[in-house]
């Protein structure tokens, strides 16, 4: 437990150290680590850690400068991170920062390191102006990515690169799919502007909103009237376009932002399946929200001789597990937990799920392949390996969603088996 106030800047940067810490121990932030955090200083917490994370590299860059030698406490080095991002982020405030990091790090190895910390951080703001301008020579300093990363995208896209990487190290932009079962999108508009909240529409059913907001603050949210998902992701449910009283399945479906989706579009007999009971859950928790319901499997997609009855169906959606590496901004935890080899490795696991899946169409339905990642071994060149081994299938349509201001990275083929 902390002494500090849970208010406080100290406590917040203590809580983002130590959630930093198990990040670069090998945890990720879908693990659930700011649940662990007192929700009073939650949105403080996680300014932090986002913020920290997706600046890794700067931060570290910074570190490798202004220490004499390796620390041997992994939680002090990350308290020293976040601090730095905070300065940055905060330079008007660069007294109390200092002030309150050195607060924090008296609950850190016994508090034998805040001399250490308050001359580290006071030197940074010392030198703050030749570290910044020693940056630009260290390309993944500069770029806040990996190297093998960077070098990836500089093959696979050589005029958009840098605009991938920009892309990347913003906080997100927050868009809302409205569920137009409860209601019209340009009434919930009025009532975003009835509560303060400006917004353009974006998509077929979607809202872009000017600045974030949490989710209580958006009206109708616990009823149902409206979903956070980026604009992006909402092109899944257009694409695979299932008629009325289709048969279709949602093969990777937590956290349930496609299947909902699905099921707001049209009245169909969906089946939703997830590797594990508690992301099923959150299938279930998303659907009762909505007043929308499907049924839900926990089973691994596959291998279907383990949850399928036998029956085709007309439309498969296989949103598959990746890199993640077009949505960083949101999952900064991955550009730093991510190694290279991963990319093989999820390939050849969506190669199973791709040839699996295929067994469960009928002949003249389709399958929607969707990644959110940017690297072309896991999307075209995927798809491309597909083909090779399917002479039924026919590709109808492919598309490569490059991160932008307005949406994520995503990777669409929407796949027909010749009948």
């Amino acid at each position: 437990m902390s002494s500090l106030p849970l208010t406080s800047l100290a406590y917040a940067l203590l809580q983002a150290s130590r959630i930093d810490t198990a990040v670069f121990g090998g945890q990720s932030l879908a693990d659930g680590l700011l649940g662990r955090v007192d929700p009073v200083a939650r949105p403080a917490v996680q300014d932090l850690v986002y913020g920290s994370l997706r600046a890794y590299g700067r931060g570290d860059f910074f570190l490798s400068r202004l220490l004499q030698r390796p620390l041997d406490s992994d939680e002090v080095r990350a308290l020293l991170l976040v601090a730095i991002y905070r300065l940055e982020t905060r330079p008007d405030a660069a007294h109390t920062v200092v002030d309150q990091a050195v607060s924090a790090a008296g609950e850190v190895a016994g508090g034998n390191f805040r001399a250490l910390v308050n001359g580290v951080l006071r030197n940074f703001l010392r030198q703050q102006a030749s570290l910044t301008a020693a940056l630009a020579a260290d390309p993944v300093a500069s770029a806040m990515h990996p190297d093998w990363w960077l070098a990836r995208l500089q093959a696979a896209y050589p005029q958009d690169w840098e605009g991938i990487v920009a892309a990347g190290n913003l906080p997100p932009p927050m868009s809302l799919r409205v569920n137009t079962r409860r209601v019209s999108r340009d009434d919930y508009i009025m009532k975003l502007a009835a509560a303060g909240i400006a917004a353009r529409p974006t998509g077929e059913c979607g809202l872009a909103l000017d600045k974030p907001v949490p989710v209580d603050a958006l009206p109708g949210f616990a009823d149902g009237l409206v979903s956070v998902q980026d604009p992006g992701a909402q092109l899944a449910a257009a694409l695979l376009d299932p008629a009325p009283g289709s048969r279709v399945l949602d093969a990777c479906a937590a956290p349930g932002g496609k299947t909902a989706h699905l099921l707001e579009r049209a009245e169909i007999d969906l089946l939703a399946l997830d590797l594990k009971p508690s992301r099923c859950r959150r299938i279930a928790e998303t659907l009762s929200r909505l007043g929308l319901s499907a049924e839900i499997q926990d089973a691994d997609c596959a291998k279907p001789a383990t949850w399928w009855d036998g029956r085709p169906f007309d439309a498969v959606l296989a949103d598959v597990p990746c890199t993640a590496s077009g949505v960083v901004r949101r999952n900064p935890d991955a550009k730093w937990l991510r190694r290279e080899a991963d990319i093989a490795s999820f390939s050849g696991a969506q190669a199973r799920i791709l040839d699996a899946l295929w067994q469960v169409v009928r002949p003249g339905g389709k399958l929607l392949y969707v990644t959110c990642s940017v690297f072309p071994a896991e999307n075209g060149e995927q798809i491309g390996r597909f083909l090779a081994r399917q002479p039924q299938a026919h590709r109808c349509h492919e598309e490569q969603l490059l991160p932008n201001a307005e949406h994520d990275g995503f990777f669409y083929c929407l796949l027909e088996k010749r009948a």
